[in-house]
C-alpha cells in the first residue's frame, strides 16, 4: 500500500508542475480538479485528472505483463 500512496503523491506533483501545459491540450478540466485563484496567484489540486492518469497507468501496466 505504501508504494500505490506514493505512487500517487509522485503523480500528483507532476501533474500539478505540468499543469499548464496539460491545460493547454484539455487535461486538467474534469470534474474532481480543484483550481484555486487568491491574490492573483492560481493552485491547482487535480484530483480527478490524477486518478484517471492513474488508472490508465495501470491498464497499461496491465496490459504489458
Amino acid at each position: 500500500m505504501l508504494k500505490w500512496l506514493l505512487t500517487l503523491v509522485i503523480a500528483l506533483l507532476l501533474i500539478g508542475v505540468l499543469t499548464p501545459w496539460l491545460r493547454r491540450v484539455g487535461f486538467g478540466r474534469m470534474p474532481g480538479d480543484i483550481t484555486i485563484e487568491r491574490d492573483g496567484r492560481q493552485y491547482s489540486f487535480p484530483i480527478g485528472s490524477t486518478i484517471l492518469l492513474s488508472l490508465v497507468a495501470s491498464l497499461i501496466f496491465w496490459m504489458l505483463r
